[in-house]
């Protein structure tokens, strides 16, 4: 994992986490059947456990990102390969999705901070007509193990010199974990941050009521 400066989980102010809410301590809430206990649950991100087979993570070239009534899709392409393939797909809900944004304008200004500007890339010249979504996929190779996705509901951020590193982490009951760890080069970073918020804006209009819930 490349070096951190400071990486914030989304929402951790806010002691999210996966689980039920309920009394402290697990005890019933008022007027709740005292037989059935639910209980609030909060895992530190720090903590997650990481399996073997997300240890090494995958490098990505860029994002196309997907939003749904329920939820945004983060599909992490690499180019540099024949055919162009999805490397992971991440599933955030709009909740969370609206944390990562505001987690990706922070970490951006620390590495702004420490390294200097990112440098811009270079705008690709778009074509006369567009592709469509199906056009694109098309063209893309998204293996079955893939297409599934890997739910997320708090990211981890971290960053070095050139490049960062996402911890895409499903926080259940009982141990949080590393459902996918992407590292994307520092200029790719802003792109996605100006993407997601477009299509964050799109959702709220579409979905949202203003809002994202």
């Amino acid at each position: 994992m490349s070096e951190s400066n400071g990486p914030k989980a989304p929402g951790e102010s806010e002691g999210a986490g996966g689980g039920s809410e309920g009394g402290p301590g697990g005890q019933p809430n008022p007027g709740q059947d005292p037989t059935q206990i639910t209980q609030q649950l909060a895992h530190n991100p720090v903590s997650a456990r990481v399996p073997d087979k997300v240890a090494r993570g995958v490098f990505s070239t860029g994002v196309i990102i997907l939003d749904g009534p329920f939820e945004f899709v983060l599909d992490f392409v690499m180019n540099l390969t024949s055919p162009r393939a999805v490397v992971a797909r991440v599933v955030l809900s709009p909740t969370v999705a609206e944390q990562f944004v505001a987690a990706l304008r922070e970490n951006i200004g620390k590495f702004e901070g420490r390294f200097g500007p990112i440098p811009p890339l270079p705008r690709p010249q778009m074509p006369p007509k567009p592709p469509t979504i199906q056009e694109i996929y098309e063209d893309l190779k998204l293996s079955e193990e893939t297409q599934a996705g890997a739910y997320a509901n708090a990211v981890m951020i971290g960053h070095g010199a050139s490049e960062f590193t996402f911890d895409f982490i499903t926080r259940f009951f009982p141990n949080a974990a590393v459902s996918s760890r992407v590292f994307l080069a520092a200029p790719q970073v802003p792109r996605m941050l100006e993407t997601l918020q477009t299509s964050l804006a799109r959702w709220k209009a579409r979905f949202g009521g203003g809002q994202a819930t």
